[in-house]
């Protein structure tokens, strides 16, 4: 059976690709989630964390921009940009533990991201969570 951290990676591999422009992945998420052994609790999980980002992509890309010093959303890779948009979502809508919710993108980040991302993402997501 998949774990949160494997769903919440699926996430961000789909919205990875969300934002690279294929806005048509909202169409194979359950084929994706499948072929990724996501099921039952872990892939409603998964259906939320994905559907609510989407739904509120632009009030969570506000909430990021503020934190930003010199830099804008554009300017962060779309890796980085994913696990921020899917733990801003999370912080700010979900009901979870926080230190648990940074952690876990810490981790994404130290797994798909470059060297500097576990960093940033941590730095960013802490002023987001006060």
């Amino acid at each position: 059976m998949a774990t949160r951290a494997q769903a919440r990676e699926s996430v961000i591999g789909l919205l990875y690709a969300y934002d690279l422009g294929n806005e048509g992945i909202a169409s194979f998420v359950d084929d994706i989630l499948e072929d990724r052994k996501i099921r039952n609790k872990q892939k409603e999980f998964a259906l939320r964390l994905f559907n609510g980002v989407i739904e509120h992509i632009e009030e969570i890309d506000t909430e990021i921009t503020l934190h930003l010093d010199k830099r804008g959303l554009e300017d962060i890779g779309s890796v980085e940009r994913s696990i921020l948009r899917l733990a801003t979502y999370e912080i700010k809508f979900e009901s979870l533990d926080k230190p648990i919710i940074i952690n876990e993108a810490i981790e994404l980040a130290k797994r798909l991201a470059g060297d500097n991302a576990p960093k940033f993402i941590n730095g960013l997501l802490d002023k987001v969570n006060k």
